[in-house]
């Protein structure tokens, strides 16, 4: 192959290193085939393209898309990469050995030491080229990539320097769409990789064990003392491999390491969510190479075996005292089905929605068929993050929690989710998923109260909320019930046994506590004050616009706890009004959804 033609390229791992990739080969003109075991991924992938952001911004559509290395077997590639996980190539590999032939070059696009080894055993050292890779992203959904930096040039070069050509064909293809690629000799292939896996093995596995982003570890003297010890340790071992460094190398390193974002690294990311790590390919080498030299590598042993021994079992599960219990009982109360074992939620995929609303945060968690597997609800009222942290950590432990989204009314300063959207969308999301078509959506929740109407698409045609006051809301309920002395949970039970037809005079709500202590004060029955009450918030929602004769559905904690709401409401409007099944987890179900779809 000469340099004038354009290559086919198969790409194995559609993680941010695969996706970019893919676009940029597919813009420099190459015929790229991409492959990935995640089926939803891949057709999310084959109906949109990939789409990249930040740093990059780019997008592209591929014909050629397969959930199998053994479906790309017509295509008769000129080059394969690999850019998935270490831990993942040697199955990867053996699988994609049917696409072996003359011509085919297959690259490493791994980070680590020795990488690129783990594909000599099916394809050979004299067809492999390593790619040191000096770019970074974070997938935002299925399909889309945030790319967070670019510090060029990449590097590429064969691993003992017998395919140069290949290397540097590869090269320009790359430089010609600005995505810098400087061809190496095999001796400086591999001191790039020394020194790429020495800055990811000085600060990944400290993020990952101290649950810290790039820019957190930084900003501390003590972790920052940690880190320059973690680079020395690798120098050291480096320089009995006769891999020598600049004096002001350690400067250097520090220097990059301070420029990183508030983000996490990808090995702490995995530690994070209870997945398999690199890190024997990380500080694990630099052991390994230390006991070969009889080096001391005392943190990148400790690290080592610290990452190791997190990811060999559900840590969480295992903290003993107050933390493990808690976390615990998160786990055990949220379940939906509690028959299913711990590992069926660990090696599937899974996708979180989590709806931050005034009064309470509610988690759901579904599978890949939309089945919903977990559900949970955490009081907010005390605004403890560390809480909110706490029952983040359980269900990422033992859930695989491929995408997130957050929604609600404290989405904007939660940066915990991959995705954010309005708790407008993901209602419309969660009930059109079991009601097609036109349709209104009553949302009474704790500050507000919301009407979305949907067109036949399911798209929102027309959104109407309250005015600001809290009148009718959960919090209006909660002091109203609480100055008339009724067991709020009694409320609608209450109701639906008296004829009581009077409203409160009053919607604010000093007002109002005042006019019911008169109804207390005047012997009124519990049951008349609490129809009463409801006949008030029924009337203020029945000012509000719906559209008549279509479909209307409501949802919310208010409408959870006090179901003979929707009876008043359907006298009102004249109209029948339905509850969905747990009305209260309706939004983060829909923000779960919209996770899945990206």
């Amino acid at each position: 192959m000469n340099d004038s033609t354009f290559p086919k390229i198969g790409i194995i791992g559609m993680g941010p290193v695969g996706m970019i990739l893919a676009v940029k080969l597919k813009e420099a003109g190459c015929d790229v085939a991409v492959c990935d075991s995640d089926e939803l991924k891949m057709k999310k992938l084959k109906q949109e393209g990939i789409f990249v952001e930040n740093v990059f911004s780019s997008s592209a559509v591929f014909e050629k898309v397969f959930t199998s290395a053994k479906q790309m077997a017509g295509i008769n590639l000129d080059y394969l990469i690999f850019a998935l996980k270490s831990y993942q190539t040697v199955s990867a590999a053996k699988d994609a050995e049917v696409l072996l032939s003359e011509k085919l070059t297959v690259v490493s696009a791994q980070n680590g030491i020795d990488v690129e080894d783990l594909l000599f055993p099916v394809f050979g050292e004299s067809k492999t080229l390593r790619l040191i890779i000096n770019f970074a992203g974070n997938l935002i959904g299925p399909n889309r990539v945030k790319a967070t930096f670019f510090t060029p040039p990449n590097f590429i070069g064969s691993v003992n320097d017998s395919i140069s050509d290949e290397a540097e064909i590869l090269a320009n293809i790359l430089n010609n769409v600005g995505f810098t690629t400087e061809k190496l000799s095999s001796f400086d292939l591999e001191k790039r990789a020394w020194e790429k896996t020495i800055l990811n093995a000085s600060l990944s596995p400290l993020c990952g064990v101290g649950r810290l982003t790039m820019a957190e570890a930084m900003a501390d003297a003590d972790t920052i003392e940690l880190v320059e010890q973690i680079i020395n340790e690798g120098i050291e071992v480096a320089e009995k491999e006769k891999i020598r460094f600049p004096d002001d190398f350690v400067r250097k390193c520090m220097r990059y390491l301070r420029s990183g974002g508030d983000h996490f690294p990808s090995l702490a990311v995995d530690l994070i969510n209870n997945r398999p790590t690199e890190i024997d390919f990380l500080n694990g080498k630099f052991v390994e190479y230390g006991k070969k030299h009889y080096v001391k590598t005392s943190l990148n042993l400790a690290f080592t075996n610290m990452v190791k021994a997190m990811t060999n079992k559900n840590v969480m599960m295992r903290i003993p005292g107050a933390v493990g219990e808690f976390n615990r009982k998160i786990i055990s109360k949220g379940l939906v089905e509690k028959n299913r074992p711990g590992q069926y939620y660990r090696e599937n995929n899974f996708f979180m929605g989590i709806d931050i609303g005034s009064a309470f945060t509610k988690f759901t968690v579904i599978d890949q068929k939309v089945n919903p597997v977990f559900r949970f609800i955490l009081p907010a009222v005390n605004r403890d993050k560390n809480i909110l942290k706490n029952v983040l950590q359980a269900i990422h432990t033992d859930f695989n929690i491929k995408f997130s989204c957050a929604t609600g009314y404290g989405r904007k300063h939660f940066s915990e989710t991959d995705l954010v959207k309005t708790e407008i969308n993901c209602a419309a999301a969660g009930v059109s998923h079991f009601f097609n078509g036109s349709k209104n959506i009553i949302d009474i929740g704790g500050e507000d109260i919301k009407i979305t109407q949907c067109d036949k698409e399911n798209n929102i045609a027309n959104f109407y909320m309250n005015d600001k006051c809290a009148a009718g809301t959960g919090a209006f309920l909660t002091e109203i019930s609480e100055r008339a002395g009724i067991n709020i949970s009694e409320m609608s039970s209450l109701a639906a046994n008296s004829d009581y037809e009077k409203e409160l005079n009053s919607f604010c709500t000093v007002f109002a506590k005042t006019e019911i202590m008169k109804w207390v004060f005047e012997g009124m029955s519990n049951q008349d004050i609490s129809r009463g009450v409801y006949i008030s918030i029924a009337n203020k929602v029945a000012k509000m616009r719906l559209i008549h004769g279509i479909p209307t559905f409501m949802i919310g904690g208010v409408i959870e706890h006090h179901p003979y709401l929707s009876s008043m409401l359907s006298v009102n409007f004249k109209e029948e009004i339905k509850i969905i099944n747990n009305p209260q987890f309706v939004v983060s179900f829909g923000a779960a959804l919209l996770a899945m779809k990206g």
